[in-house]
């Protein structure tokens, strides 16, 4: 006992002095103590701030596989043009005649391009270099998508914020950071127009729906601010300035027309019209195009709505009142109806284009304009790639609409009318797959935060006590009788709990993650895989899995700039011009813009036809080279035989004389011995397979095995006459030829 008693004695004494150290720890903790709102915002920043560096870090395996490149075709006239304006200045690039491309017409490049990408990238390069840090504008153009990607998402999140909540804003930051629909178009490298406008797009929808809730001056004109930047940057304007009057047009049909409606339509339309006209290429096309006369016709239609309001309070007769309002009603319908009558009949209003119509009618293209349906991105979707591109994303995109339609406000108003129509056009066009992508991230944010906020509140509820166990309770407690009251209240929340209630709840938040989590490692083998490969350097598997780097795109193109005159003229198809122009610097006669049609018929009938008949055609135009992609060797299937037949059609949209039944075989198109005549001969198919029959491709295979096709040409003795051959890449994938000079005449 005594040990017991001098331990409690030594107990009850003072407290031994504090260290300095813990009460400066003890001081700096009671000076930093966060509340509880103030951790949970020092975790969304962090997450914010996760996510941007994820979104970004996931778009360099292109860099990291391959080398710091630019990416398939269209960008490398970007990355030409922007190179363009950091050496000459704004004033030199936009009234710059171009007069290697389209050869002999040439290019005026300040009328004919959406100027958004380059100037945004020249003020990144100029900044930059400001700060003294020395970068190449190469560098600068292969990083502009990763970068803005990674501010999509932050604008991602204040979007499902607006929306719904914070929860569902986090989520869909991390869908759009990761989600392969959008990455196709943003992985380092992707220097094209949408790297950018879908940042723009997404803030411009964010600021306009703020506006209308809040009724903000501000917030529109911040949303025409970010319009006319979309309008700079790329033509899917078009989707903006047509979907928010939709939206306008649907609040006023269901009744939800308020003042601040009316302020932030009215400001976002003037304000964006007056701003989007100064882009040269759009002009005065935004009061005088089909595409936009919605926004007109919401424009007038909204002033019929403030006017009608304001006389409703000025009238006291509710018959008196729905007398006025039908005679407004018939007289807003007529005169609309009369003046856009008026102004098609005598083309004010221009028409609808073949794109616009390509998109209502999938089909029409194909019929009456084959050089939108020859581009690949331009085909109908196919439910494998809606798979590929969103995942798990297709199954919440119903379930985020229900959640959307059960807490309707304006702002999921809006998110339903996007992913409706986006999913539309997603399915009429490949491409378009981008666009419905953050639609499909938010609504799908939407059905996973509020599925979880229900079932985790599920899996906290404490378990209902049962009926023997209540009354024993309440008999324990003194009061010995349960009222009716209670009896029945207690009798209904028995009937509402189901058994097994919270072990459901637990395995379905389960269920949940497990999907989330397969749904990010599909996310990041699509991108490493599928959507990081540069169309320029190819590559391939061996049998034993090794890789194989086919860089024939380059070393023709280095060929060509360090072999050929300055102001020699290159032929091929449309597809290659602007790598052409940018790595070769040598002229083209057609290329990726396809503003002229009958140029490119030109270079299709040049291509059907036989030898003789295209050296006529390449002397008008005053051809020295003409290059071919051939995939015979490596298995290329992207090659021009594969194209051939767009040729065709596209030539023979012009030229009746190209007739596509001449290059068929009984419907079928080969190269085999049963292709037709014509096709065995043409100037294509002996650019292509020139020396060919003389090849083994394939251990077992006769020479002459085309693999990419997988069976033996038909025509191995070809001999030319009117060209010759000037440089084959290693793989044959390039092959350029050189157009003989005329025989002297006496």
């Amino acid at each position: 006992m005594a040990p017991a008693k001098a331990a409690g004695a030594a107990g009850s004494g003072p407290a031994a002095p504090k260290s300095a150290t813990a009460e400066l720890l003890e001081t700096l903790e009671e000076k930093f103590r966060l509340t509880t709102k103030q951790q949970e915002l020092l975790i969304r920043v962090a997450t914010l701030l996760l996510i941007y560096i994820l979104a970004f870090a996931t778009r360099l395996f292109s860099v990291l596989r391959y080398e710091s490149v630019i990416h398939e075709f269209d960008p490398y006239f970007n990355y030409r043009t922007t190179l363009y304006l950091t050496r000459k200045g704004f004033y030199e690039f936009w009234n710059w005649f171009d007069h290697e491309t389209w050869y002999p017409l040439g290019r005026i490049i300040g009328f004919t391009l959406y100027p958004g990408l380059m100037v945004t990238s020249a003020l990144i390069y100029w900044a930059l270099h400001a700060l003294s840090l020395v970068v190449h504008i190469r560098d600068v153009c292969v990083m502009t998508a990763p970068f803005f990607a990674s501010n999509t998402a932050m604008v991602a999140y204040f979007f499902g914020k607006e929306v719904r909540d914070s929860g569902t804003g986090l989520i869909a930051a991390i869908f759009l950071a990761i989600c392969p629909g959008y990455i196709s178009r943003s992985v380092a490298g992707s220097y094209d127009y949408e790297c950018i406008a879908i940042f723009a797009l997404i803030l411009t929808f964010f600021l306009f729906v703020r506006a209308v809730n809040t009724g903000s001056l501000a917030w529109a004109a911040g949303a025409a601010l970010t319009y006319f930047y979309m309008a700079a940057s790329w033509g899917g304007y078009i989707f903006i300035i047509n979907l928010i009057p939709i939206y306008v047009v649907v609040l006023l049909l269901t009744g939800r027309y308020t003042p601040r409606l009316y302020i932030a339509y009215n400001a976002f339309y003037i304000i964006g019209m007056l701003l989007a006209m100064q882009i040269r290429f759009i002009g005065f096309q935004h009061v005088q195009s089909s595409e936009h006369m919605a926004a007109l016709g919401t424009f007038c239609l909204i002033q019929v709505f403030f006017f009608v309001d304001w006389v409703k309070h000025q009238l006291a007769d509710p018959k008196l009142f729905r007398t006025f309002l039908r005679v407004v009603v018939f007289s807003f319908g007529g005169v609309g109806s009369l003046a856009f009558a008026v102004g098609m009949a005598t083309g004010y209003i221009s028409p609808w284009t073949g794109r616009f119509y390509s998109l209502l009618d999938p089909t029409y293209a194909k019929d009456h304009i084959p050089i939108i349906a020859s581009v690949s991105e331009h085909q109908p979707t196919a439910w494998s790639s809606f798979f590929f591109d969103f995942h798990i994303l297709l199954i919440l995109f119903p379930a985020g609409l229900y959640f959307c339609f059960k807490r309707l406000n304006d702002a999921s108003m809006f998110l339903i009318i996007y992913g409706l129509t986006s999913m539309y056009f997603a399915g009429v066009m490949v491409r378009l797959i981008l666009v419905a992508t953050p639609a499909l991230c938010l609504l799908g944010a939407v059905a996973v935060s509020a599925s979880l906020t229900r079932l985790c509140a599920i899996a906290r509820e404490k378990a209902p006590e049962t009926g023997a166990g209540a009354v024993t309770g309440a008999a324990a407690s003194g009061s010995g009788k349960l009222s009716g009251k209670a009896k029945d209240k207690l009798k209904g929340a028995q009937d509402s709990s189901l058994p097994y209630q919270r072990e459901g709840a637990v395995v379905l938040i389960a269920g949940i993650f497990f999907c989330l989590i397969n749904f990010a490692r599909h996310c990041t083998w699509v991108t490493s895989e599928a959507y990081s490969s540069p169309s320029i350097v190819l590559m391939a598997r061996q049998h034993n899995g090794d890789r194989v780097i086919f860089d024939d795109f380059r070393e023709a193109y280095f060929w060509l700039k360090h072999n050929t005159k300055p102001d020699a003229k290159v032929m091929s198809w449309w597809d290659y011009g602007y790598q052409i122009t940018a790595m070769a610097n040598r002229t083209v006669i057609v290329d990726n813009n396809t503003w002229n049609n009958t140029h490119i018929a030109t270079v299709g009938r040049a291509m059907a036809s036989y030898e003789e008949q295209a050296y006529g055609i390449m002397q008008q135009l005053d051809v020295n080279y003409v290059l071919v992609v051939f995939g015979g060797v490596t298995g290329y299937s992207s090659d021009d035989i594969n194209k051939f037949l767009w040729m065709v059609r596209i030539g023979g949209g012009v030229f009746p004389d190209i007739k596509e039944p001449d290059y068929l075989n009984n419907g079928d198109y080969r190269t085999d011995a049963n292709g037709s005549p014509k096709m065995l001969n043409c100037l294509m198919y002996k650019m292509c397979y020139y020396r060919f029959g003389e090849l083994q491709t394939e251990y077992g295979k006769p020479t002459g095995w085309d693999r990419a096709r997988g069976y033996e040409i038909g025509n191995k003795d070809i001999e030319l006459e009117y060209i010759e051959e000037a440089f084959t890449s290693s793989n044959w994938i390039v092959r350029i030829y050189k157009v003989k000079d005329l025989d002297n005449r006496w």
